[in-house]
C-alpha cells in the first residue's frame, strides 16, 4: 500500500471545505491514516517548498500558507499518490476539470485549496516532515475494497 500526504491549505479552511474534501477521499476508498490541524511556519515551508524559494512568487506563497492553520492528512491506498493527484488535478484551479477537488472548489493558481505529494518518494519525505513517529496509524480496511491480488 502506498502512503501520501495531503495538505488542506488555508484557502480550504477559510472557505470551510475541509469536511467535504476529506469525505471525497474516504468515499473513493482511500484510508485516512493520520490527520491534524497545525499552523505552518516559515522554516517548514522553506523546506517543503525548497524548489520554489528562488521564484518571485515565493513570498506571496509563504504569506498564503501561514495565513491560517492547515490540515495535514496521511492517506493510504493502492496507488494512493496517483489516485490523489488525479482527484486534485491541475495546480492552477482554473485549469482543473469539474469533478476534481481544485476544479470544484478553486479559481486560483496559488489559492488552490490543496497540496498533494507528487511521487512516492516525495510522499515518504513529506509525511515524515509533517507527522512525528506514532502519528500515522495502521488499521484494517473495509472488506471488498480491493480484490485479494490488489491489496
Amino acid at each position: 500500500m502506498e502512503r501520501t500526504l495531503v495538505i488542506l491549505k488555508p484557502s480550504a479552511i477559510a472557505r470551510e471545505h475541509a469536511g467535504e474534501i476529506i469525505s471525497r477521499f474516504e468515499k473513493k476508498g482511500l484510508k485516512i491514516i493520520g490527520i491534524k490541524m497545525m499552523q505552518l511556519h516559515e522554516d517548514i515551508l522553506r523546506e517543503h517548498y525548497a524548489h520554489l524559494v528562488d521564484r518571485p512568487f515565493f513570498p506571496s506563497l509563504l504569506n498564503s500558507m501561514m495565513a491560517l492553520p492547515v490540515i495535514v492528512i496521511g492517506i493510504e491506498g493502492v496507488e494512493a499518490v496517483t489516485v490523489v493527484r488525479q482527484m486534485t488535478d491541475a495546480t492552477n484551479s482554473r485549469k482543473a476539470l469539474p469533478g476534481t477537488i481544485r476544479g470544484d472548489f478553486g479559481m486560483s493558481g496559488q489559492e488552490n485549496i490543496i497540496h498533494a505529494s507528487d511521487s512516492v518518494e516525495n510522499a515518504e519525505i513529506e509525511l515524515k516532515r509533517f507527522f512525528a513517529d506514532g502519528e500515522l496509524f495502521d488499521y484494517p480496511t473495509k472488506k471488498f475494497l480491493y480484490s485479494p491480488d490488489e491489496a
